[in-house]
């Protein structure tokens, strides 16, 4: 039964390549504008529900990451406390903004929203939100499956119409991307590893806008090592307060 392992694998090897061929000018793009946030002293801000926040979580407080980064992880929105309430959830017109009243979010800072589907309210009243208090809003979609749906918010708009600049994972509608015989439904998500990607490729390009301008970059370093609490402890004495979950 290899095969379908091995399908998988060469499906996202394929999706990497096209993120490689396709998507370095967006991810210049971007990066240019969390440096410009980074140095006026600003936050970069993650958001996404269910599975999609564990891509949020991806950006937050890890060895070899940048620190300004607040990831917004509302639990009732995550699969962790009750999955099928997570569902329901972020589908609720006006959850996002009464969610946003207690983040840090501000004039100049870059808001990055992930949703495969790209149709559901909370992340497209986040990128709204994000917009109307002047920040700089990037989108992480499947642009294919969001074309084909509808949208779940009152506006009519998709995550992608709110959105400065969109990355695409390029998933197939519902995201599962393998066939097996006999079963009803495809298997094996590709969101979560092309995403994964996708975000740690825009910080390196973040990390490397910042050093050429002369800005070095915060970034955390392996609290297991010798020197990194130490290191990090500073950090956290500089963005304590600031990030709220630090």
């Amino acid at each position: 039964m290899s095969q379908y392992a091995a399908e998988y694998l060469n499906t996202v090897s394929a999706l990497l390549q096209r993120v490689h061929d396709e998507q370095l000018p967006v991810l210049d793009a971007a990066a240019a504008r969390i440096a410009d946030c980074i140095i006026g002293g600003g936050l970069w801000h993650v958001f996404g529900s269910g599975h999609s926040q564990l891509l949020a979580a991806e950006l937050f407080y890890r060895a070899g990451g940048l620190v300004p980064v607040n990831a917004i992880l509302d639990l009732p929105l995550s699969v962790m406390v009750n999955a099928r309430r997570s569902t329901w959830l972020e589908r609720v017109p006006g959850y996002a903004e009464q969610l946003l009243q207690d983040e840090p979010l501000h004039a100049g800072d870059v808001v990055l929203v992930i949703s495969n589907s790209g149709r559901n309210a909370v992340p497209i009243e986040v990128a709204l939100v994000a917009k109307s208090r002047g920040a700089t809003v990037l989108a992480l979609t499947s642009v294919q499956f969001s074309s084909r749906v509808s949208s779940r918010h009152p506006s009519g708009k998709k995550l992608l119409d709110c959105a400065d600049l969109v990355f695409d994972n390029y998933g197939v509608d519902g995201d599962a991307a393998v066939q097996i015989p006999g079963c009803r439904s495809a298997v094996s998500a590709t969101s979560t590893v092309v995403g994964s990607a996708l975000l740690q490729a825009l910080a390196a390009a973040t990390v490397a806008e910042l050093q050429q301008r002369g800005h070095p970059a915060p970034l955390w370093h392996s609290a297991n090592g010798e020197t990194g609490g130490q290191i990090n402890d500073e950090h956290i004495a500089r963005y304590q307060g600031r990030i709220k979950r630090l």
